[in-house]
């Protein structure tokens, strides 16, 4: 007998029919909200970061994205010369510099 019901509901002819944008309403709010709570934020971080590496200069603190802390000794296009200690330098790629180090302190 419930087995009967559900399957008159279940295929009870429709006289409306449904509009396709109704049916893609969820799926486009869906997209909607994960570019602008997800997409766009890290765009407009990635922005910020590729700003940042190319207004660096030679004397500014740095922060590698493997945790090294130093000063820029040296640029030459997208190689940097880190100096860590006294006398003690190192080349890096442009890429692998994460932020200053006052911003980690700011975190803190």
């Amino acid at each position: 007998m419930i087995h009967q019901v559900f399957s008159m509901l279940l295929f009870a002819p429709t006289t409306e029919e449904q509009n396709p944008f109704m049916t893609f309403l969820p799926l486009l709010l869906i997209i909607l909200v994960f570019y602008f709570f997800m997409i766009r934020p890290q765009v407009k971080r990635q922005k910020e970061l590729r700003s940042y590496r190319e207004s660096l200069k030679k004397g500014d603190r740095i922060v590698t994205t493997g945790g090294i802390y130093g000063k820029i000794a040296d640029i030459n296009g997208n190689e940097i010369l880190v100096e860590v200690a006294d006398k003690v330098k190192i080349k890096i790629d442009k890429s692998a510099i994460l932020k200053d180090p006052s911003d980690i302190g700011a975190q803190k």
